[in-house]
């Protein structure tokens, strides 16, 4: 098992490390995550436009419209959001000028997905003659046109800016205004290229990428318990590896995760019912289900610790229970530590699979609904699986049923580490003594 561990260490983690610190994964994963202030925001007025409460929902029903526009203008056109957060991380990180970046790949995320539509005549109480964008066509389903268009258009600014094909203002010419000048060359190849791409050629970038990518999606974070499993795995095996097991996946999955509970949400909004929305695999159904005090569902364990006969692991366990009941576990990953931990690395691995399965059948059989909204990460698990599943109590319930479920799990485990820092301590007791006796 060291051997193994051994080999793990040298010969993967300096490939994962390489993955996750890479430029332009980087910059996916900020510019994502940048957008969840916008998202949560807009899932709280989705929420709280859906409590079942029959005399509430009567109150608020002359509002539904006005109280509508905050989720459409937030999660409903997040990749437009996305475009200029990728963008303008990818320049910070080139330092280029990531303002100037930023709008000029929104600029050719719009030309590329969001064609205006022309309406020649008055439809009356529908529509005005005038120009139209779809908002569908800049939400979630259009993050990986987001995507490319944001990474191709910083690297054609910075191309020009490195061949120093640029427009150069005089010296004393305030920043703002020669940051404008440089920009125009680079800023109309950028045009140009998409314009052509999209209007002259023909070609539907955004609906190819999500064409291809699809069925990854709906293996990743859509009704596949393989897929399910699959990213739950991989998120904990890299955690016991030392390696920030969400920063290497999100790259990858926090497209399909954003897109996932966008489409829910939109699915819940139209009136589907919680038990009938399209994915069950969003990252929310991991946070409330399964992360429950982190990932590896370490509150189990601390629990575990803040009884156990071992000082140390006592004392951690009694600092580590606040943070993890607002599911923050980094110091009982490596204050205990799980990081290469072969004994406490198997459960935190086996019990996030095991709970997963659970939860999923749960789902299937519809005993549990799916997820409607997306909340902040910090709200205690059993509260927040209540909320974003449409108040349901169920889903609270789960939420304590996984957790004895995972407690289970742990607790041989726990007993095995807990002999072995016992035996430790004692050591270092006799050693202790020993040392004092010869002073």
């Amino acid at each position: 098992m060291n051997g193994f561990v051994q080999w793990m260490e040298v010969k993967l983690m300096p490939i994962a490390n390489k993955f996750g610190s890479q430029r332009h994964m980087t910059a996916i994963r900020k510019g994502l995550i940048a957008t969840m202030p916008l998202t949560i925001v807009g899932a709280f007025f989705t929420v709280f436009q859906n409590i079942p409460i029959d005399a509430y929902m009567k109150f608020i029903e002359p509002y539904q419209a006005v109280l509508d526009i905050p989720s459409r203008y937030t999660m409903g056109i997040l990749a437009l959001y996305a475009t200029f957060g990728i963008a303008s991380s990818l320049a910070t990180s080139y330092k280029l000028d990531s303002l100037t970046c930023g709008i000029l790949a929104v600029m050719a995320f719009l030309v590329t997905a969001a064609p205006p539509t022309r309406v020649f005549e008055d439809v009356k109480d529908v529509i005005g003659a005038g120009r139209y964008i779809n908002l569908a066509n800049i939400g979630s389903a259009s993050l990986f046109g987001a995507i490319v268009t944001a990474l191709v258009s910083v690297e054609i600014y910075r191309f020009f800016i490195q061949k120093n094909i640029t427009i150069k203002m005089p010296d004393g010419v305030p920043p703002e205004v020669s940051n404008s000048f440089i920009a125009l060359i680079p800023g109309a190849v950028i045009l140009l290229l998409f314009w052509v791409i999209r209007h002259v050629i023909g070609f539907d970038l955004n609906g190819f990428l999500s064409t291809l990518l699809m069925p990854l999606k709906d293996t990743l974070a859509g009704n596949s318990l393989f897929g399910g499993l699959l990213t739950v795995f991989l998120i904990c095996f890299f955690w016991v590896l030392g390696i920030h097991g969400p920063a290497i996946m999100g790259p990858v999955i926090r497209p399909f995760w954003d897109m996932s509970i966008a489409e829910n949400t939109l699915a819940f909004q139209e009136g589907a019912s919680v038990h009938n929305l399209p994915n069950i695999f969003t990252e929310q159904f991991l946070q409330w289900f399964i992360w429950i005090g982190g990932a590896g569902t370490t509150l189990a364990l601390v629990v575990l610790m803040m009884f156990s006969k071992s000082t140390y692991l006592k004392s951690l366990g009694r600092l580590s229970f606040l943070p993890g009941l607002f599911n923050i576990n980094e110091p009982v990953i490596f204050g205990t530590p799980i990081v290469m931990n072969p004994i406490l690395g198997i459960p935190f691995i086996v019990a996030p699979l095991i709970t997963t399965t659970f939860s999923y059948f749960l789902t299937v059989t519809n005993v549990i609904p799916m997820m409607a909204a997306r909340l902040p990460f910090a709200i205690p698990a059993p509260v927040a699986a209540w909320m974003s599943t449409n108040w349901s109590v169920p889903a609270a319930l789960l939420v304590c049923v996984n957790f004895a479920i995972t407690l289970a799990i742990y607790y041989p485990f726990f007993k095995v580490y807990e002999k072995q820092q016992l035996d430790k301590e004692a050591e270092e007791l006799a050693a202790e003594k020993k040392a004092k006796a010869a002073a």
